[in-house]
């Protein structure tokens, strides 16, 4: 396998996610949205996984998050597949949340979680990579401001569902990628990132009682 470094398709696609997530921010904070795309690349470098698998992390939130006036949902699908090749567009489309399903019925927010776990079944390698590197960066910042936090209801609040959604989402995402037989090293960090995230979650019920 290749270990991946700087390349010229990394540094493209940094300014490529840096421009389409521009003045985005990661919800309830003031951090730049391009911190996370960022942190799922260097995750997958610590991994060392090939230089198409952290480009198609970079890319991962673009078509789901950054649909605006200038840019249709097919726009910037075109542009990624111009710019980066089908096989990493379509990597960031087996892990972008749909809005609407094959028929064009548009997907509740509870419908397009079970979308997106039932299409990793055909998902590729590299895209459940991307999926577990994207859910351990995302887990980790939770329970990094959980524990900067007096109160955790700040943290909670910024997502569908509050704790409870949020804590089984990530469970969801590890077993749904287990029972697929995703092997990737990275499964361990993430189930233990998983783990801590619901003893958290335990120990606050507790005290509230």
């Amino acid at each position: 396998m290749t270990i991946t470094g700087y390349s010229d398709r990394i540094n493209h696609a940094l300014a490529f996610a840096a421009k389409h997530h521009d003045r985005q921010v990661r919800k309830g904070t003031r951090l730049p949205y391009l911190t996370h795309p960022a942190n799922v690349a260097i995750i997958l470098t610590r991994y060392q996984r090939e230089d198409a698998t952290v480009v198609a992390g970079i890319l991962h939130d673009v078509i789901e998050d950054c649909v605006r006036e200038a840019y249709s949902r097919e726009m910037l699908e075109q542009r990624i597949g111009d710019k980066f090749g089908d096989d990493i567009l379509n990597t960031v489309l087996a892990v972008t949340h749909r809005r609407v399903d094959d028929d064009g019925v548009e997907l509740s927010s509870d419908e397009k979680r079970d979308d997106y776990l039932e299409r990793l079944e055909k998902a590729s390698e590299p895209a459940q990579w991307v999926c577990a590197a994207d859910k351990l960066h995302n887990a980790s910042s939770i329970l990094a401001d959980l524990r900067r936090t007096i109160d955790p209801h700040t943290v909670w609040s910024r997502f569908n569902g509050g704790r409870e959604a949020t804590v089984r989402w990530y469970r969801r995402v590890y077993d749904r990628l287990k029972e697929l037989g995703f092997q990737g090293e990275i499964m361990r960090e993430l189930e233990d990132v998983v783990t801590q995230l619901e003893a958290w979650s335990r120990s606050e019920i507790a005290a509230a009682r």
